[in-house]
């Protein structure tokens, strides 16, 4: 299993201000647009498929699967001390595919389509990251 992942605080932009206030409270926040439907991740101003700035924000289950992920053995700047640990692409079941860590699992463990739920690591300034643990 990996060591702790550190949790830097993020930059926040104004656009994904509401994604960053979700994480602190343990919520998955993503935006749908109101014109198309397109769920859209990450955070913008602008629908990715129709244009339109009507996008609207919503608690999203917070469930997935890997779709795709990579040991890393070697860590560098803060994670030195981390490694191994799992970076990957979850797909989450409102479709769109966020980048992100797998934690609370082996390493050697981890695998394609294995369900997966949020979690939340607290960066201990208001905000928390969104990482994944086995379902």
């Amino acid at each position: 299993m990996s060591g702790q992942l550190p949790a830097p605080t993020p930059d926040i932009s104004p656009e994904a201000a509401p994604f960053w206030e979700g994480t602190a409270r343990g919520e998955l926040r993503l935006q749908r647009c109101g014109q198309c439907g397109t769920v859209v991740w990450y955070p913008r101003g602008l629908c990715p498929s129709c244009s339109s700035s009507g996008l609207e924000w919503f608690t999203a289950t917070g469930s997935g699967r890997i779709y795709s992920f990579s040991v890393n053995r070697r860590g560098d700047g803060a994670f030195r001390e981390a490694s191994p640990f799992v970076l990957a692409y979850v797909e989450l079941d409102e479709g769109p595919r966020v980048l992100t860590n797998i934690v609370g699992v082996d390493p050697d463990a981890v695998e394609i389509d294995l369900p997966v739920r949020a979690v939340f690591a607290d960066t201990g300034a208001g905000t928390a990251l969104l990482r994944f643990r086995p379902a």
